[in-house]
């Protein structure tokens, strides 16, 4: 949301999440996260009704009042009336979803490009099968819920950016196998397509919950390498299939190996770097030159200063 502390807002938004909850005096608030093409906000509505809960869902707009400010550190919004939007106003959702900066057509064809660098046979198919398979979702979806690219086309355009930095990295480094790390890249968060439930009030699914995206994609490799008559436990699947289960990097990130091969360390690395520069270049957006940032969850809550 582009407003600065203290700034007055009055706007249409979508409710991407509208949790009801119980305060410490027994009454219902609900927590809302709104949501625009220029990002997102939270505010709590307090003293919610049966009527407020069942009307304010996720998915649904609203004309929104209030104003910007800051609790311990967090950026959000004082509520001062929120209503439903009209037949009449603006009420579509899909034109409050933000979008990958680049256009999907661009992304697709840059994405498609870097196949004929992947020259190993078994993993050029199993990345073109799985491509082909989340061929709609993987250039609509975000990358996240919060956090980093959480926006429609966010997932194939973090993808890129990770394909892109790949690319320096072997142009720098020799001894890369620059196949495999290609490969791992493509293919690295493709599971957040069943993971996720959209670009719209994006939530997690119930198999996103139960199981998430490492361990869903390394089953979609599984089932790739059945359907191309391939052997899921030869070597060249089994390197692949290392470099997605590892790319969170640590045990307690969610990967349930450990990156011991190189290239699943640099995976692992750039993935980690292009999350974190887009989180913290969304929040030094709306800071004053000079200051520090709210503080950045997903970042250990640190604040950043913008010079």
């Amino acid at each position: 949301m582009d407003y600065k502390v203290d700034e007055a807002m009055d706007l249409f938004v979508l409710l991407k999440n509208a949790d009801a909850r119980v305060a410490k005096n027994g009454k219902r608030f609900l927590s809302i996260t709104f949501e625009d093409e220029s990002g997102e906000i939270s505010g709590m509505y307090w003293d919610a009704s049966d009527a407020d809960v069942a009307s304010f869902v996720a998915g649904k707009v609203v004309k929104l009042t209030g104003k910007r400010e800051l609790y311990q550190g967090k950026a959000q919004i004082k509520i001062q009336s929120i209503r439903l939007a009209t037949d009449n106003e603006p009420n579509d959702p899909s034109y409050f979803v933000p979008h990958a900066p680049e256009k999907r057509k661009d992304i697709k064809e840059e994405i498609e490009a870097f196949l004929f660098d992947i020259t190993e046979p078994t993993w050029n198919r199993i990345v073109r099968n799985l491509l082909q398979r989340h061929a709609e979702s993987f250039y609509t979806y975000p990358a996240a819920k919060t956090n980093h690219h959480a926006y429609a086309g966010g997932l194939s355009f973090h993808t890129l950016s990770i394909l892109r930095l790949a690319k320096s990295v072997v142009g720098e480094y020799p001894g890369i196998n620059a196949p495999l790390l290609y490969a791992g890249a493509i293919l690295h968060d493709i599971g957040k397509t069943t993971e996720l439930s959209g670009p719209v009030s994006t939530q997690y699914t119930t198999t996103g919950n139960l199981i998430g995206h490492i361990s869903l994609i390394d089953g979609e490799i599984v089932s790739a390498c059945d359907e191309l008559k391939l052997d899921s436990q030869g070597d060249a699947v089994v390197l692949l299939r290392h470099m997605v289960l590892s790319h969170h990097g640590l045990f307690e990130y969610g990967s349930p190996v450990e990156p011991h091969m190189l290239e699943a360390e640099i995976l692992h690395r750039l993935d980690e770097l292009d999350a974190s520069i887009m989180m913290i270049q969304g929040t030094l957006k709306n800071t004053p030159n000079g200051q520090f940032s709210e503080r950045i969850f997903g970042l250990d809550n640190r604040k950043f200063y913008k010079e």
